[in-house]
């Protein structure tokens, strides 16, 4: 045991102890709070103002009564419109062209006067069916003059392109006529005014002193084909080719005339 502490002369008086000092803030917090606080205010900013930055309010293109907003595409144009206005039917095109049906009588489509005048005296000779038939008309007493008709028909109930058929025939024949062995070709060329398509050749026979002026046409889906001869010296053959082209073509065109 020690000895009594000896007793103070005054009292102590009390007082309440100090609240603890709040702890700082780290620097770098308080940074990034203030970089955050100051992307989030640019945000707004941009949200709220046009761009631009006149800070007046955007403006928003008016919309049409359809509840559609225009746009470039529908600025009216000073073209006229291809479209036809309410009301106004279309103008009507053209109407295409009937086939034929069936083919005339054979010795049928030339007429007696132009027989009379190219070969007098003739004797007609036929042979017909319903898509091809052929006259041939003969001078009395001259072996190498005749004058022969042929016609060919792509009817529609045999063909699904009539028309297109008889262009084909006709396209062979144009390119048979280029390498006919036993014949001189003196004129080969295309012959405008007659059907839809011709062309007229003019030939010597390499075997008799004959020449024939032809013409072959088509008429939409016929096929027509008509050859003159006559007799010629052979120092003269090429001296007849304006007549007999010229024989030919007549008949050609009556014959095209008389198809329907």
């Amino acid at each position: 045991m020690g000895l009594p502490r000896p007793q103070e002369s005054f009292e102590r008086p009390y007082s309440a102890p100090d609240p603890p000092s709040a702890a700082r803030r780290p620097k770098l917090l308080a940074l990034l709070v203030a970089l955050v606080s100051f992307a989030v205010a640019a945000v707004v900013v941009f949200l709220v103002m046009p761009m631009g930055g006149d800070g007046k309010q955007a403006r928003t293109p008016p919309r049409d009564l359809t509840g559609g907003t225009p746009d470039a595409s529908s600025e009216p144009t000073s073209g006229a419109s291809s479209e036809p206005t309410p009301g106004e039917s279309p103008a009507p095109g053209p109407t295409p062209a009937q086939p034929i049906t069936s083919l005339p009588k054979a010795c049928g489509t030339v007429s007696k006067g132009t027989i009379g005048q190219i070969i007098p005296g003739a004797r007609p000779r036929e042979s017909a069916n319903s898509t091809l038939t052929t006259c041939t008309y003969s001078a009395t007493g001259r072996a190498f003059r005749w004058l022969r008709v042929e016609a060919h028909l792509y009817a529609p109930g045999n063909s699904d392109d009539p028309v297109k058929d008889a262009q084909s025939y006709y396209e062979t024949q144009w390119t048979q006529a280029h390498n006919a062995p036993l014949v001189r070709t003196i004129r080969l060329e295309p012959q405008a005014g007659i059907g839809d398509q011709a062309y007229r050749w003019f030939k010597a026979d390499k075997g008799q002193p004959t020449v024939v002026g032809q013409v072959t046409a088509r008429f939409r889906n016929a096929v027509v084909t008509v050859s003159y001869s006559e007799d010629a010296p052979r120092g003269g053959q090429d001296g007849r080719e304006r007549s007999c082209l010229a024989n030919a073509a007549r008949v050609a065109r009556e014959t095209l005339g008389a198809l329907r």
